[in-house]
């Protein structure tokens, strides 16, 4: 589709959901405790980073709401207390002093770890940048209730840059960064439009709130359990050896028991439209703003979705740089136990200190890197000017058909609402689907039809971010997946998303944003009936529901243009065809060309 569009299903639109990282190991006891205003260094402390001094500071949130914000405070070591430096700051939940996503049994408090790999792996203090870290409301050392990245949280980041920028010892200039939670307060970071804030590095983040919870008024499975697992976040007791005000302000959960009951009551809402989501819609806000950005984003990603990138990147104005790609919620530099890394691409923070360098002290680069880097589903990695790069469009009708939305029955177990521990922003994936289950959905042909393509021609990549429109004659439940199919009928799932139907009549929404590969004489598959995932905690509504009209839009690419880059095959890409590969039979000889109508 060449203009990313808002999603919406009948009067309903929409859109995400992440995966474990570990922990710090618990530090040795040590007989400095708390940060005085002097500084501590790891021979006082090991839970300070070789070749920083860490100091706590205290300041208001900018909303007027009286909000204290805690922040720690990494200088390089031997600097003098008014040497100036650019900044580096984090902002998020994870950096409580006891744990990032629960108690971590330190026995002394200190500076979280939490991107302890990247301040030690990109050496930043000994490359003279300052790094911070800041609590948002109701975590760690900060008061105030959680937010879920509304208004609220919003005034935090903008607090934190803003008192970064001004500090005697900053140069002004504020750069952000973080994975997950703390790559979406870098993107809101961006859409406030602040003077200080020079760059932007969000890996794996959500674009949009909505999405990590509802999928076009359809709850997903941890709708109750993310709101639950941050709220154990914030209710995380102090380390004893906190100082008295930490300690008081990490209690504040404690007196106000209106902000867990809230988050629980606030983020159980399926109306994309409502106030509340219409204040977290980061794609929507993205309009006009021109920070430097650097994102990853994983195609096939089962934690935080590539829902809405698109939308975000396309009204997004300034300068953008990528990598995206075919893995899980990781991070640029991690790797297996087998030394893989777990993106497939060398060299991940020395192009990160590069683009900071660049925006934050005016380093003409000595190496162009390229605007994004991406990798295809056959493992090849490829360099573009932007992403996505289409080169012709495809608006394909369907076929008419029908479907009874009963939900799939190996599914209905996983409907029941879900425990609270491992749903946050951090630890959370998508169930992986079982064979009995794919099987016995596709077995039941009155669950969902199909739509076939003719054999591509030649080899052709569909990008971007598919959308669907159809009209429906019942309200329900709609599932939409897209499958890849080879001559032997073997194929992959590579790309799906669900709606609710309130009304007969007209439905339209996005898929996931891809970037998928056809080799020449496979078939595009357009699966369209029941949910029969446990992605979702759909309600089946018994009614059979005929689809007319449908229309898939695409854009497509063809791979003959492709500069081939430096990268490896991530690791993730096997296990999710392993996960999603099926034997489709009966498969037709096609009603649409796998190939450009119309050309952009």
């Amino acid at each position: 589709m060449n203009s990313r569009k808002r999603t919406t299903v009948a009067t309903i639109g929409a859109l995400v959901a992440i995966a474990s990282l570990g922990l710090s190991s618990t530090a040795t006891a040590s007989a400095t405790t708390a940060a005085p205003p002097d500084g501590v260094t790891h021979a006082e402390n090991p839970r300070v980073p070789e070749g920083a001094v860490w100091t706590e500071e205290y300041f208001p949130s900018s909303d007027g709401s009286g909000v204290e914000l805690h922040a720690d405070v990494l200088r390089p070591e031997g600097l003098s207390a008014k040497a100036k430096t650019p900044v580096i700051l984090a902002v998020g939940p994870y950096f409580s002093h006891a744990g990032q996503t629960g108690p971590e049994g330190f026995t002394q408090t200190g500076p979280s770890a939490r991107f302890e790999d990247f301040t030690s792996g990109a050496d930043i203090f000994a490359k003279g940048y300052t790094y911070v870290m800041v609590d948002l409301r109701g975590f760690g050392g900060s008061t105030g209730c959680l937010d879920w990245m509304g208004d609220g949280e919003q005034a935090d980041i903008k607090a934190a840059v803003q008192w970064a920028a001004k500090q005697p010892w900053s140069t002004g200039k504020v750069g952000m960064y973080g994975k997950s939670y703390d790559a979406v307060t870098g993107l809101a970071g961006n859409n406030l439009k602040l003077p200080a804030l020079k760059a932007v590095v969000a890996q794996e983040p959500l674009w949009d709130m909505y999405p990590y919870l509802f999928s076009n008024g359809v709850p997903r499975p941890n709708v109750t359990g993310t709101p639950n697992a941050y709220n154990s976040i914030v209710t995380m007791a102090p380390l004893a050896d906190d100082t008295d005000r930490y300690k008081a302000n990490a209690r504040y959960e404690q007196a106000h028991p209106e902000c867990t009951a809230d988050n629980l009551t606030n983020n159980n809402n399926p109306d994309p439209e409502s106030a509340y989501w219409r204040e977290r819609d980061l794609a929507k806000d993205a309009k006009g703003t021109n920070t430097p950005l650097f994102v990853t984003q994983g195609f096939i990603e089962n934690n935080t979705k590539p829902e809405e990138m698109e939308l975000f990147l396309d009204n997004h104005q300034g300068i953008e740089r990528g990598w995206v790609g075919q893995w899980e919620h990781v991070r640029g530099n991690e790797t297996n136990s087998a030394g893989q890394l777990l993106m497939g691409r060398a060299g991940f923070f020395d192009e990160v200190m590069r683009f900071y360098d660049q925006h934050l002290k005016g380093v003409k680069p000595a190496v162009k890197d390229p605007a994004y880097l991406v990798e295809d589903n056959t493992g090849q990695w490829r360099e573009q000017s932007t992403w996505p790069k289409n080169t012709s469009t495809l608006s394909a009708s369907l076929p008419n058909g029908e479907y009874l939305d009963n939900g799939a029955a190996t599914t209905l177990a996983a409907r029941s609402a879900p425990g609270d521990e491992g749903f946050d922003m951090e630890n959370y994936t998508d169930p992986a689907p079982s064979a009995a289950r794919t099987a016995t959905e596709l077995a039941a042909t009155t669950n969902s039809y199909f739509s076939w393509s003719k054999p591509a021609t030649q080899r052709t990549r569909i990008t971007a971010t598919p959308g669907i429109t159809f009209n429906a004659g019942a309200t329900g439940n709609v599932m939409v997946k897209l499958w890849d199919v080879a001559p032997d009928g073997t194929a992959v799932m590579f790309d799906e998303n669900v709606a609710l139907i309130t009304k007969k009549g007209k439905v339209s929404f996005d898929l996931k944003s891809t970037d998928w590969t056809f080799e020449k004489d496979h078939q595009l598959g357009v699966q369209i009936g029941t949910i029969g995932s446990g992605s979702w905690r759909d309600v089946p509504s018994g009614n059979t529901i005929r689809v007319t009209k449908a229309q898939l839009d695409l854009e497509l690419q063809n791979p003959k243009g492709d500069k081939a880059a430096q990268g490896d095959r991530s690791p993730f890409l096997d296990t999710y065809l392993r996960q999603y590969t099926r034997t489709l039979t009966e498969v037709g000889a096609g009603t649409f060309p796998l190939g450009p109508r119309t050309s952009s």
